[in-house]
């Protein structure tokens, strides 16, 4: 059945029409940087998977023949952080800048689309054929 899926998914894909991303986006009423930094921030406090790192992982690099625990995961948390803002913020501004390339090329669309129906196809063979 997943393979299945898969292939309809590929197939909707190829014949989606090549209209512009950024068209219907705009259509929709974007927010404003304000607005997606603050659900950034609610969705990062609300993924377990941040909260598992940080009460699972961190802890292991505190050393406590260093001195106090609670400044250790203070600085360590802050490098988290600041790491974090780097790659997400450069993640961001890669992505905003190839929006706005794709959104005024010509076919960009058109070309994604078949781009991901590929995808779809290679995805539903695998799991389609034995060998694994």
């Amino acid at each position: 059945m997943g393979a299945a899926y898969l292939l309809w998914l590929a197939w909707q894909a190829w014949r989606a029409a090549g209209t512009s991303a950024a068209g219907t986006i705009r259509a929709s009423g974007a927010l404003s940087a304000r607005q997606y930094f603050l659900r950034g921030i609610a969705m990062n406090l609300s993924n377990p998977k941040v909260s598992l790192f940080f009460l699972a992982f961190l802890p292991q690099f505190a050393d406590p023949a260093r001195g106090a625990l609670v400044p250790q995961l203070l600085l360590l948390g802050s490098v988290f952080i600041v790491a974090t803002l780097l790659v997400f913020g450069a993640i961001a501004l890669a992505a905003a800048r190839l929006g706005k390339w794709l959104g005024s090329a010509p076919g960009a669309h058109t070309w994604l689309n078949r781009v991901a129906a590929l995808i779809f196809v290679a995805l539903a063979a695998r799991l389609a054929l034995p060998g694994r």
